[in-house]
């Protein structure tokens, strides 16, 4: 799998384990975040209106308008599908803003949309978006496991290994049936047909 992380400037989250073949790309202020995690991006890009600190002569830059249609985070994942990437995980990303939050998953769903998988998370929330794919999940003590349709529909759903099992469920984006469920086996299966799923894992502890 190829794969790209990418550090937007939502609420600091520590980077995930980078990989040596993994792209890196600093959104903005996440090259303040990058630094502070002593990671080197392979490209940062945005509009530099939320980040004055300096750059690594060595980093291409991307630099844009403020005024521009993309957010600074989806012009990182406009580049992950142009460049043929598989996978992309965005951290850093929640919080802070409720409109780029929003903004940030509707960048996930783009990228879905076109063939890749994606993982958005912080300390408290993990979240997977996919289509047409089967993921296992380990339990998490002390944590809720919800999916959502980030598409009209989601056909297919089925959830295994879960107190509140699905099979061959429908899922809809304007009733949340899919809210609060929780891990009955060691591991959980979670597959979709059509559609755009959203697997939401939640530090029930943060509540």
């Amino acid at each position: 799998m190829k794969k790209c992380v990418i550090i937007s400037g939502g609420v600091y989250t520590p980077a995930p384990e980078i990989g040596p073949e993994d792209f890196v790309i600093a959104c903005d202020k996440g090259c303040g975040y990058a630094k502070r995690d002593g990671i080197v991006p392979d490209l940062a890009v945005g509009d530099f209106d939320s980040y004055d600190g300096t750059v690594d002569p060595d980093i291409p830059i991307q630099r844009y308008r403020k005024e521009k249609d993309d957010t600074d985070t989806m012009i990182a994942v406009r580049y992950a599908v142009e460049h043929g990437f598989d996978e992309i995980e965005i951290t850093s990303a929640l919080g802070l803003r409720l409109d780029h939050t929003f903004a940030n998953i509707q960048s996930a769903c783009y990228a879905v949309e076109r063939g890749l998988f994606v993982r958005m998370a912080d300390e408290n929330s993990d979240m997977l978006f996919m289509t047409d794919k089967e993921v296992v999940l380990p339990k998490r003590k002390g944590w809720s496991l919800s999916v959502f349709a980030m598409t009209d529909r989601c056909t297919g759903v089925n959830i295994g290994g879960a107190k509140y099992p699905l099979d061959d469920a429908t899922v809809t984006n304007t009733w949340p049936v899919g809210v609060s469920n929780e891990w009955r086996d060691d591991e959980a299966r979670i597959s979709v047909g059509s559609g755009i799923l959203m697997i939401l894992m939640s530090n029930k502890s943060e509540e």
